[in-house]
């Protein structure tokens, strides 16, 4: 187990954004699992995914690009300015490939 009171600050803030990218990878990899188990229910029904959640209809001219992981409901299409917890995500290290839906 880590001492984590024996450790500086800069280790301390290395660690949490080792602690949040690895989060990140976890998310991401959630998400595609769950999307290759949901087209695969849809496939025995002889659907694609695209099928059962109505195709693109509602998904706008420029629908988002990046998604906060700790809350879903935030995301970015890429235009205009950054919301801020991309900002805050960016500045601890993650990249937009990280944030990428």
């Amino acid at each position: 187990m880590l001492d984590l009171d024996s450790m500086s600050k800069d280790d301390l803030e290395n660690l949490l954004k080792d602690v949040q990218k690895a989060l990140a990878s976890v998310e991401k990899r959630r998400r595609a699992e769950a999307r290759a188990a949901a087209e695969e229910a849809a496939k025995q029904f002889g659907l694609s995914l695209t099928d059962v959640l109505g195709g693109d209809k509602g998904a706008g001219k420029n629908p988002p690009k990046y998604r906060n992981p700790d809350n879903p409901d935030q995301t970015w299409n890429g235009r205009g300015r950054q919301p801020n917890w991309l900002k805050e995500r960016l500045a601890n290290g993650e990249t937009f490939e990280d944030l990428r839906i």
